[in-house]
């Protein structure tokens, strides 16, 4: 995302004290400093720049307790799954250990969100910026601010900005990100949970299509087939951007990096990863984060010693669905081609291990359709 003109980061419009929920309140009442001070400088000390991170209580949640009582345990501001997923391949050696979440402390946890920082400004990893001269958006503006941070995969996708692959159908209706991802599964309910599907209040395409699997549906019958074998995504998704191998650094002034090979294009079915009463489905489509085993060798050897734990082939719910693909055209578009599915050949040669549970082998692979 192109960073904003210094002038447009800080530029507070006149029209915020006329804002009839937070216009009256003085800039010292969330941000600190000492309005009364006649000298710049000493006026601005303490002054905090986003007054939401990491504890909103005593400014947010002055006004809204509801809404900022859960507000540790959401996803954006926890960043909870990291440390689950990072923890569960980490060394079994506590020295180890603590050197990795050390490293994940100063990489991963960059992206974190907060209230001011979907409400009022962009979030920090995209050099942040006032949204609209300070003043508050009830709605956080998906240009700006969803896809700001999640702009490389789901930002393409969904806008139609891969090669040869159309927008979501979602997208053709206007659904901004706010349909379906709603303020309750954004400001988190209090419990902390290990990725975001495991979210009570997360989004599921029956929320909408409530009736897809009754007789009153289209397609009624395939969609009934179906049910509880195949997620929505292995019949509407198109192909979607896999990463691979991220590797965490610092340069020679101390800067922080990261790096990652080639991406590419991929559409493959797995068996599911995360099966339980909730996503019932035997086959999903995957996709392949970039964990390597050596992502964090340039701070410690070996500090991902169990990374076997975890596949690299994660569940995926790309957001670039449609009614009509390539594999739903025909019942042996899908039944059959073992190219659509995630083989031992499509796996890298050092993570088979850990990708044993999403690997097809040959003989799960649907048959072919007779008439």
């Amino acid at each position: 995302m192109t960073p904003l003109a210094p002038h447009e980061k800080i530029f507070v419009d006149s029209e915020f004290a006329e804002d009839e929920n937070h216009g009256e309140l003085g800039c010292e009442e969330c941000h600190g400093g000492d309005p009364s001070e006649p000298d710049w400088k000493k006026a601005h000390v303490g002054v905090v720049k986003d007054p939401s991170y990491p504890d909103p209580s005593e400014t947010c949640g002055l006004c809204h307790e509801e809404m900022v009582q859960n507000y540790q345990s959401s996803l954006h501001v926890s960043l909870s799954g990291f440390q689950a997923i990072i923890g569960a391949r980490v060394s079994s050696d506590p020295a180890v250990a603590a050197q990795v979440d050390q490293a994940r402390e100063g990489h991963c946890t960059a992206c974190h969100s907060s209230c001011g920082q979907c409400h009022v400004s962009r979030p920090e990893a995209v050099e942040g910026g006032l949204l609209e001269s300070h003043l508050f958006q009830r709605r956080p503006p998906m240009h700006t601010v969803c896809t700001a941070c999640h702009g490389s995969r789901i930002e393409k996708e969904y806008l139609g900005k891969n090669k040869g692959i159309p927008p979501d159908v979602h997208k053709s209706k206007y659904f901004k990100c706010t349909k379906c991802h709603t303020a309750a599964e954004m400001h988190g309910d209090g419990k902390t949970y290990a990725n975001r599907y495991e979210v009570e209040a997360a989004p599921r395409c029956v929320n909408c299509h409530a009736d897809i699997y009754t007789d009153v549906a289209a397609n009624k019958e395939q969609h009934q087939q179906h049910k509880d074998r195949v997620s929505c995504q292995v019949c509407h998704s198109m192909p979607y951007k896999n990463c691979f191998s991220c590797h965490f650094g610092k340069d020679k002034e101390g800067y922080r990096y990261f790096k990652t090979k080639d991406s590419t294009m991929e559409f493959k079915i797995g068996r599911n990863p995360l099966r339980s009463d909730n996503r019932p489905e035997a086959f999903v489509t995957l996709r392949h984060v970039p964990v390597d085993p050596n992502s964090f060798q340039f701070y410690v050897e070996n500090g991902l010693e169990n990374f076997d734990e975890l596949p690299t082939w994660k569940l995926a719910t790309p957001h670039n669905i449609q009614r009509k693909t390539p594999q739903n055209e025909s019942c042996n578009n899908c039944h059959g081609n073992a190219e659509l599915f995630l083989r031992k050949k499509d796996v890298q040669p050092e993570t088979v291990k850990a990708n044993r549970t999403v690997i097809v082998e040959e003989d799960q692979i649907p048959e072919i359709v007779t008439e």
